[in-house]
């Protein structure tokens, strides 16, 4: 019998990382082909439109409203409805300090519990430390996306090693069906893509800069920059960021070369514009990024990749799947961008490269490493609820 999945995490139509990584699993591990029943309860900062079958996502059986007295309880007894529990954890989305009201939750959760950890801090405080161990010792099972996240976790904090398991991010597949992976067939400009929601620590200002060390290139390259800014970012400063981006490219004298679409595209249009990108540029400033799901899916499109030398970056990319160049260094980047389009053996040599470690990133595969683990853990713990009728009730907490 398929087992239910219930999640606390962001979701849709809340636009993060973690919403749209919970919408993938869930879809993986709960659709129609996988058979089975899930809920998620969604977490939002303040509340929002009440939870009803006319206005919530199907998946949806409640939320989580940060610093609600009651709400983690209620949280916990919608979950407890599930065999298994998968909760996303960021610092940022829960309530309370370093979103310690998540370890509420936990607390009252009585189903196995999955942590996915979407961070792993080199530096934490005092009581960050504190709040990731908790979370750790109340989970059966601790998820990280990568060897550098699970060596940094093991290694800093006080959790049990063997609890921990690495399972990558997933991505669809999303290789272009003409396999146009080549620049010698594609007429025009070469695209330069970055995409993502944008903000303060993408590094855009370095790939701006590189655009203009090639100007000599006929034709020269064109550097998409696709994304809305940050939900949080908007909040807190604006477009001030992204109105910087576009001063910085009229003072060097690239316009021409650098466009910004600040639409939000459905998952159909943003694969579309992957695939038509001949170069993914991840031009990061972060040195900790342990997880970067851009990476994932640039991978899985089989796109050369140009990427800052950030963890996920270097685990991923270190062994010929793509390039990588000094943080902050734009010449770096002009020079890794002109071999790409360059030279076609390279192109290709980094395609191939990408097509070889794909299939272990997408989705299909990453979901049953989480199913093979959920039934791991209910099979040590006999607690599968299989006797208990599937969550069908909604609620805002």
């Amino acid at each position: 019998m398929a087992l239910r999945y219930g999640f606390l995490s962001t979701y849709p139509p809340t636009q993060c990382g973690l919403a749209t990584f919970t919408a993938a699993l869930h879809k993986q591990l709960t659709g129609p082909v996988a058979g089975g029943s899930s809920g998620v309860v969604r977490l939002l900062d303040r509340p929002g439109t009440a939870v009803s079958p006319q206005t919530a996502p199907i998946a949806v059986v409640g939320e989580l409203v940060a610093g609600t007295r009651d709400g983690p309880a209620r949280a916990a007894r919608l979950l407890n409805r599930f065999d298994v529990v998968v909760v996303q954890h960021e610092y940022g989305v829960y309530g309370g300090r370093d979103g310690d009201e998540v370890l509420a939750v936990l607390h009252d959760l009585n189903v196995p519990v999955i942590v996915v950890l979407h961070t792993v801090l080199v530096h934490p405080t005092r009581h960050q430390r504190h709040v990731l161990e908790a979370v750790a010792a109340a989970a059966a099972a601790v998820v990280v996306m990568t060897e550098t996240a699970r060596v940094r976790l093991v290694a800093g904090y006080r959790v049990d090693p063997r609890a921990v398991s690495v399972i990558p991010h997933g991505a669809d597949d999303n290789r272009a069906d003409d396999n146009r992976t080549a620049l010698s067939v594609r007429a025009g400009r070469p695209t330069v893509l970055t995409w993502g929601l944008i903000g303060p620590g993408k590094g855009i200002e370095w790939g701006i800069a590189a655009m203009a060390a090639l100007t000599d290139l006929v034709p020269a390259p064109r550097y998409l920059v696709a994304g809305e800014t940050h939900p949080k970012v908007l909040a807190r400063e604006g477009t001030a960021y992204r109105d910087s981006l576009a001063a910085q490219a009229r003072q060097l004298g690239v316009t021409g070369s650098v466009v910004f679409d600040a639409r939000y595209l459905d998952a159909a249009s943003l694969a579309e514009m992957v695939r038509g990108a001949d170069v993914i540029l991840l031009p990061y400033d972060s040195r900790d990024q342990v997880t970067s799901g851009v990476l994932i899916e640039a991978v899985a499109a089989h796109k050369p990749i140009v990427a800052t030398r950030f963890p996920h970056a270097v685990e991923l990319l270190g062994d010929g799947v793509g390039l990588l160049v000094p943080h902050r260094d734009p010449a770096a980047i002009a020079t890794a961008v002109r071999s790409v389009i360059g030279d076609n053996g390279i192109a290709r040599g980094l395609v191939r490269a990408a097509a070889a470690r794909a299939p272990e990133l997408l989705w299909p595969t990453v979901a049953d490493r989480y199913r093979q683990l959920a039934a791991g853990l209910i099979a040590r713990t006999g607690s599968g609820m299989t006797d208990r009728p599937a969550a069908a009730v909604t609620a805002t907490l």
